[in-house]
């Protein structure tokens, strides 16, 4: 199964063109430079919700060195993203990539760990669209502080799920020093799967993006 997205990622990028050259360059720099960003298959995926979504609010958790944020921006000329990074070197470089793309004005960037930033955003200020691409470990911490902030018909994308396909393996199979995360993100899915309030479902796209949207599975 693996195999076969992998297979099926190389003959998308055979069809599809990239979806914004202006951004090859940032692209082509982040991967030099072993950062991580949204892969291909993703960022294809990420327009077509968007563009069939329209959010206006959007809340980015993981800015990296602003990659998605300035995508994101791109597909909605309309909308205004809040993004939010920790890493000190990475913030350096999102600031001048917003500048250089001419996004600043669309795009805020909060500086500081994820969780007490979110804990700090006024309750009364809702988003649409939510993208998380952080901290592995902490995805399920997000999503309890997310469901303060966010609109009934938002939708929440988790990225980079499958972690590189180790997920789908016993943790037994896992180095010990993956365990923890291994383990982390596999009760995630468990509670989103669990919460009454919401329905969620695992994609294969890019490293497995998961999308949750509230919306009672009983009825």
């Amino acid at each position: 199964m693996e195999d076969f997205i992998k297979r099926f990622d190389i003959f998308s990028d055979t069809v599809y063109e990239d979806i914004d050259p202006d951004l090859l360059s940032l692209e082509k720099e982040a991967v030099s430079n072993e950062v991580p960003i949204i892969r291909k298959s993703t960022q294809r995926f990420l327009r077509w919700l968007l563009m069939a979504k329209k959010p206006e609010n959007i809340l980015e958790i993981g800015t990296a060195v602003g990659f998605s944020s300035i995508l994101m921006a791109r597909f909605l000329p309309k909308a205004h993203i809040d993004t939010i990074e920790n890493f000190e070197p990475r913030l350096i470089e999102a600031r001048e990539n917003f500048k250089r793309f001419k996004e600043g004005e669309r795009i805020t960037l909060f500086e500081g760990d994820a969780s007490e930033v979110l804990s700090g955003f006024d309750k009364g200020y809702k988003y649409d669209f939510v993208f998380i691409d952080a901290a592995k470990g902490q995805y399920s911490d997000y999503f309890n502080k997310i469901k303060e902030l966010i609109f009934d018909d938002a939708v929440i994308a988790c990225d980079n799920i499958l972690q590189e396909g180790s997920l789908l393996d016993s943790r037994f199979a896992v180095k010990r020093r993956d365990r923890t995360i291994h383990q982390r993100m596999r009760d995630f899915l468990h509670e989103v799967a669990d919460e009454g309030e919401y329905v969620s479902t695992l994609l294969p796209i890019g490293d497995g993006l998961l999308l949750i949207s509230k919306g009672d599975k009983n009825e």
